[in-house]
């Protein structure tokens, strides 16, 4: 097995939250937190900490808003975001396809 690809994942994606981040606002244009919180089954402290770490990675954005008398955070994947998480998946394909050449079928 070629290790080449396990070194080269991510580690501020490949964390479990924020790999489930990453992955939630990839396939939206934007999540507001308390959507990504509940989705996520996440605390507002939990969430608040790994987006923190997305965010000064330049993998995510957050804006926020007021309206309807309460702010509210707006949560998107930057351009950097996907670059990185498409990155990622071509890292984690490399190993499973590597796994399958090996690994003989039930």
């Amino acid at each position: 097995m070629n290790p080449e690809p396990f070194p080269n994942l991510d580690r501020v994606i490949h964390e479990k939250a924020r790999l489930a981040i990453v992955s939630a606002l990839s396939a939206a244009p934007s999540l507001t937190f308390t959507d990504l919180r509940n989705l996520l089954g996440m605390t507002d402290g939990n969430l608040t900490s790994h987006l923190r770490i997305l965010q000064e990675a330049g993998l995510v954005a957050l804006s926020k808003s007021t309206g309807e008398a309460r702010p509210q955070t707006t949560c998107v994947l930057t351009e950097c975001g996907r670059g990185a998480f498409t990155e990622y998946l071509g890292h984690l394909e490399q190993i499973v396809s590597q796994f399958r050449k090996t690994t003989p079928a039930p």
